[in-house]
């Protein structure tokens, strides 16, 4: 599905959202997450070692949804993993700009997300579910 222009607005604002990744027993992990859109691809961050990362290097199929009461868009289907460090601490630090704003990711990338080896996920928007949105 491709999403409105209601629902895309709605994804920009500053939210957060949560991401289930499936683990090894096959059971739901879940996280709340900073995510960013680019283009048809929803963007997030982690350090790598952390369960979701070590549940995605076996199964890159997640889940995410972003909320706000009956309103909801939720989003399936399979990461793109990218751990190109360049990449990975840009994006990590855009992230940290859209939610603390240009100062606070500079000192959050000085004191803590230089010091880390990080991974970006790409999530597709193919898989998009949409509710509460008049232009549905």
């Amino acid at each position: 599905m491709v999403l409105t222009d209601e629902a895309r607005r709605f994804l920009e604002e500053k939210r957060f959202a949560v991401l289930a990744t499936v683990n090894a027993d096959g059971s739901a992990q879940q996280t709340v997450m900073w995510y960013m859109l680019r283009g048809d691809q929803v963007v997030m961050n982690t350090k790598r070692g952390r369960l979701k990362d070590r549940n995605l290097l076996r199964d890159r199929r997640v889940s995410i949804c972003v909320e706000d009461g009956y309103r909801f868009v939720t989003i399936a289907g399979e990461v793109a993993m990218i751990e190109d460090q360049d990449r990975a601490q840009t994006d990590i630090k855009a992230l940290a700009t859209r939610y603390h704003g240009v100062d606070g990711a500079e000192q959050r990338a000085r004191d803590q997300f230089l010091k880390e080896e990080r991974i970006s996920m790409l999530l597709p928007m193919d898989g998009a579910l949409v509710y509460g949105f008049e232009d549905e």
